[in-house]
C-alpha cells in the first residue's frame, strides 16, 4: 500500500502537467480538489501537503471528510500535513485533527516557531 504525498500547488503527479494554486479550500473550490483526489484515494493512501492552504471553510472541511471516507472505504488512508496555523486551528476546533493529521504533523506558528503534534 503506497502512500503518495501531494501538494495542491503541484498537481503534476495527478494530471498531465497541469499546476493549480490552492490557497483557499472554500465553497466553490472544494469540487476541484474532490475531482482531483477522489480517484487517487480510492487507489492508494494519500497525504495532502496543505502548506499553501491559507483558509478553509465548512465546504473545505466537508471535502477533506469525503476524501477520508472514500479512502477508508477503499482500504486506504487519507491524511493532511504541513498545516498553516489557522487551518490547523479550524480542524482542531471541529475535532478532525486526530483523524486527518499525519502521525507527526508539523506547522509554523504565527511567530515562526515550528509546532508539532502527534495524532492520537
Amino acid at each position: 500500500m503506497a502512500t503518495t504525498i501531494l501538494n495542491p500547488m503541484s498537481r503534476t503527479a495527478a494530471s498531465a502537467g497541469q499546476t493549480v494554486e490552492v490557497i483557499e479550500l472554500v465553497r466553490g473550490r472544494e469540487k476541484e480538489l474532490l475531482r482531483w483526489l477522489t480517484p487517487l484515494v480510492r487507489r492508494q493512501s494519500v497525504t495532502l501537503d496543505m502548506h499553501t492552504v491559507l483558509r478553509i471553510d465548512a465546504a473545505g472541511i466537508a471535502a477533506l471528510v469525503s476524501l477520508y471516507s472514500s479512502a477508508q472505504q477503499s482500504g486506504h488512508r487519507f491524511s493532511v500535513a504541513n498545516l498553516p496555523p489557522r487551518v490547523a486551528e479550524v480542524l482542531r476546533l471541529v475535532g478532525l485533527e486526530r483523524i486527518l493529521l499525519t502521525q507527526r504533523a508539523a506547522w509554523k506558528s504565527p511567530s515562526g516557531q515550528r509546532l508539532e503534534q502527534t495524532a492520537a
